[in-house]
């Protein structure tokens, strides 16, 4: 896949992995959009970047999807990447019942949901471009679950099967679909719940996730997995009932 010379859109592009991508993309000499709930952030972005495009848009909201593929063919028809990297995380206890469930259902709607509309929304205009890629961001706890977090793992589990799907249902066409995999990144995602279980792993930089992910764009690495996540997909796959075990000690 080539790294330069692409319009990219990318989906929780003003904080944390995203914005790092977004960075490491301009400095490739592409042109980025990126996207997210909070106009805050998306014009700190902005500042710091000035050639950055953007656009408000809450994932959960499905009109709000569809006007940002709107936005975004209209105003960049020559857009042939768009990497879906919006998403939420909180804890569920499901022997407190459905006191949560409000919270929950927000994140399935922005962690599975938008991403299967957005994927069906872009990759008809997608396959209309030369060179084009789709980009899922999941986790390595896709592959081995956190207990106390067991929906945000659910929905990186099924976006990992979904993007094999896809993978596989867009091999005679020019997209080709990638699958970011990264460890525990020192973002704001689960900020305030690692505080809380004293958590001192912080992870990695997200600018290292962005700088590995764009070297294996580049050797066509469909599937990315970043420094920990490869021992933890080796690991889940080897015993993966130990394995469980042992993430959940």
């Amino acid at each position: 896949m080539k790294t330069s010379g692409n319009t990219i859109l990318i989906t929780g592009g003003a904080t944390g992995i995203g914005l790092a991508l977004a960075e490491n993309f301009l400095k490739n000499d592409n042109k980025v959009l990126i996207c997210g709930r909070r106009e805050n952030k998306l014009k700190e972005a902005k500042e710091k970047y000035p050639e950055l495009d953007y656009k408000v848009c809450d994932a959960v909201n499905i009109k709000q999807r569809e006007e940002l593929f709107g936005w975004a063919v209209s105003n960049h028809p020559e857009l042939n990447m768009i990497i879906n990297n919006a998403g939420i995380q909180h804890p569920a206890l499901i022997k407190k019942g459905t006191e949560d469930f409000e919270k929950i259902r927000d994140e399935i709607a922005i962690n599975f949901e938008a991403l299967i509309h957005l994927c069906m929304l872009f990759t008809p205009h997608l396959m209309k471009q030369k060179d084009s890629a789709i980009m899922n961001v999941t986790s390595g706890l896709a592959f081995s679950p956190i207990s106390f977090m067991p929906v945000y793992c659910a929905t990186k589990a099924a976006v990992h099967s979904f993007t094999m799907s896809l993978r596989h249902q867009l091999k005679d066409t020019s997209v080709k679909v990638f699958e970011l995999i990264p460890p525990i990144v020192d973002t704001e995602l689960d900020q305030g719940e690692r505080d809380k279980r004293g958590v001192t792993d912080r992870g990695i930089k997200p600018e290292a996730v962005a700088v590995e992910t764009i070297e294996a764009m580049k050797n066509d690495k469909f599937e990315i997995a970043v420094e920990r996540a490869v021992n933890i997909i080796n690991k889940s796959r080897e015993n993966p009932d130990e394995f469980f075990k042992m993430m959940n000690r």
